[in-house]
């Protein structure tokens, strides 16, 4: 596998993004990974390369850059904690549609990237991202993925759900039972507006797993739907990556 730390320049200053992608057999569909609340950190590296490992280029780029360079929250230190709730409070789905943008034409211009085919997952935070940046390039994102994302369904015009319409991506919806972000009529209104739009997508209230689940560093990790996340997301860049 071959890795790189860049220093992506944007309009808005320098963007450290972690690329991995398989040393041979590219150019490689494009994989937007983009971080949950708590930072771009080793965690979610590993992730993505297990994400690269099936023939990807993927990229995961420190959404905070604007604010700071480098952010792993440590959460035994409440300054930290109340850090990156002012951290993420910064970020709106517009700014991460401008930094999307900059990631795709950086991928355009790379050899081992192929960014005509381009997938995107979001956890958490980067949920709504995720669904947003797919009605913000519908050419080109083909796959879009939200697990356990919060703000997916609300009121006012900055709600992902109110741009399904907008969507021509399938999407990968995952949230959880016990989710105090992320209740059952909000999991509910996101799929009525897919359906309503004709989106293509998959949807799943996943029972007996909290907010997190995903992530095997994390206290609430559950194995069991973390490797069913993994099979559903193959799944769905399978589909749609390699065969656009």
């Amino acid at each position: 596998m071959i890795e790189q730390n860049l220093d992506l320049a944007t309009g808005n200053g320098t963007m450290s993004t972690f690329v991995t992608h398989p040393e041979t057999g590219g150019p490689f569909p494009v994989v937007l990974f983009l971080m949950d609340a708590p930072g771009k950190r080793e965690e979610l590296h590993d992730m993505a390369r297990r994400i690269s490992a099936n023939g990807y280029y993927v990229m995961l780029p420190n959404l905070y850059y604007r604010d700071t360079a480098s952010f792993t929250v440590h959460r035994e230190d409440p300054a930290s904690a109340q850090y990156m709730y002012e951290l993420m409070g910064n970020l709106t789905n517009r700014m991460v549609a401008e930094d999307v943008g900059d990631l795709i034409r950086y991928a355009e211009a790379t050899e081992a990237a192929d960014a005509s085919a381009v997938g995107v997952t979001g956890y958490c935070m980067s949920g709504p991202f995720a669904l947003w940046v797919a009605a913000e390039f519908p050419n080109t994102i083909k796959a879009a993925a939200t697990i356990h994302g919060v703000r997916l369904a609300v009121d006012g015009e900055d709600s992902p759900h109110s741009r399904a319409s907008e969507i021509s991506a399938e999407v990968l919806v995952m949230a959880a039972e016990r989710d105090h972000y992320v209740d059952k009529p909000h999991f509910d209104r996101l799929v009525d507006a897919l359906d309503t739009a004709g989106v293509q997508h998959t949807s799943e209230w996943v029972m007996d797993v909290d907010h997190g689940f995903v992530f095997p560093q994390r206290p609430l990790f559950n194995k069991s739907a973390a490797e069913r996340h993994w099979e559903l997301l193959s799944s769905l860049f399978s589909r749609t990556l390699r065969n656009s």
